[in-house]
């Protein structure tokens, strides 16, 4: 499942990104993915899914 649309990161790349740099902070993985976050609606769900949670993606903020 996709977890970060900015990036296009599913969950298995995080999980993957998290092992291989020996990390659990959102900022390494997202180096370790070759990108950074963006808008930051996925940083809640992302640090679930590396604490073992589980999460749910963000609600749409609207544009006022």
């Amino acid at each position: 499942m996709y977890v970060c649309l900015c990036n296009a990161l599913t969950d298995r790349q995080v999980r993957q990104a998290a092992a291989a740099a020996g990390t659990s902070k959102p900022s390494s993985v997202y180096a370790s993915c070759g990108c950074r976050a963006q808008c930051g609606q996925c940083v809640k769900a992302l640090v679930a899914l590396l604490r073992g949670e589980g999460f749910a993606l963000p609600e749409p903020q609207s544009a006022e």
